[in-house]
């Protein structure tokens, strides 16, 4: 059964590409996610490969297609790092609206972020905030502090790093040698540091909140999940030491191994190490025991924004 009012939001990121259907009151009617790596090489050649973008495309061809079987009336469609990052950029956007039949927008990093914590922080206990939502992307990486999106003092940064451009600039072996790893590490070091010296409070939040691919997969490879169970990864917690362990055991894995690992996601296995790297950093340097996993995010976000529910960005 489907709503003539259901509204749709995607999400054109730099190593996937989403889908969220909803109803007028909000509730989903369709999540879909598809590895299709549209940042492949991007941070290399500074363009999206014609090859990313057909792939991307094709997807959002199939998407089209759910949205008018679900009779989807609106929608956001919005793209990010990649994109942002990428001089044929506006060509790949152009293609995507044609597919779709949406508006594209490119996001800034921070409209990013702020999207991000709109959906992450809906069904928390504001009590438990301030919140620090980690968003590990494929391209950049967005950090957003506060009580909520329309927290008057929210902090909020977009870093040039991601579990693909990590992973593409500095792990380049199958199995990442120390020094590799050791060279990425110094790098979201520094650049950590700089954010949150120009943001303290990101040491005030009380509640880190992890999203995006990186973390889900961790927890589904935590869990042993042989299928995807959303109810199982959502809220989810993963501490410190969990985190570390996975790093230590996904560094030491060939890209084979790790997708035989039970829960490991295929198209996550040749980045899950670089994002991996991100957030052990993370909770390392701003002192986080857990991380709450969270699977709402930038696609609620979007689709809180039409329904009037979260920030518009």
């Amino acid at each position: 059964m489907y709503s003539r009012t259901a509204v749709a939001a995607i999400d054109c990121g730099t190593n996937s590409t989403r889908l969220l259907v909803a109803d007028a009151e909000g509730r989903p009617l369709e999540r879909l996610m598809r590895i299709t790596r549209l940042g492949q090489g991007v941070d290399a050649t500074g363009r999206l490969a014609p090859e990313a973008i057909d792939r991307c495309i094709a997807v959002l061809d199939e998407y089209r297609e759910v949205m008018d079987r679900l009779g989807v009336t609106r929608g956001r469609l919005a793209a990010t790092s990649a994109a942002r990052d990428a001089a044929n950029g506006a060509e790949f956007l152009q293609r995507a609206g044609a597919a779709t039949g949406l508006e594209p927008e490119l996001l800034t990093g921070i409209d990013e972020g702020r999207l991000s914590l709109t959906g992450a922080v809906a069904d928390l206990d504001p009590a438990d905030g301030p919140f620090l939502v980690l968003d590990i992307g494929g391209g950049s990486t967005e950090l957003v502090a506060g009580a909520g999106p329309d927290d008057p003092e929210l902090a909020a940064v977009s870093l040039q790093l991601g579990c693909v451009r990590v992973s593409e600039r500095f792990l380049d072996d199958d199995q990442p040698s120390a020094d590799q790893l050791a060279t990425a590490r110094r790098e979201v070091v520094e650049q950590l540091d700089r954010a949150v010296a120009a943001h303290p409070r990101f040491r005030s939040a009380h509640c880190l909140v992890g999203l995006a691919g990186t973390v889900s997969t961790l927890v589904s490879l935590h869990l042993g999940m042989v299928e995807y169970d959303r109810d199982r990864v959502h809220h989810a917690v993963l501490t410190a030491a969990d985190v570390r362990q996975w790093y230590e055991r996904l560094a030491a894995d060939t890209a084979a191994e790790r997708l035989a690992r039970p829960g490991m996601v295929e198209g996550r296995q040749d980045v899950i190490v670089g994002g991996t790297l991100i957030l052990d950093e993370v909770m390392e340097r701003l002192g986080f025991a857990e991380c709450l996993v969270s699977e709402a995010d930038i696609l609620d976000g979007l689709v809180a924004s039409q329904l009037g529910g979260g920030s518009g960005a």
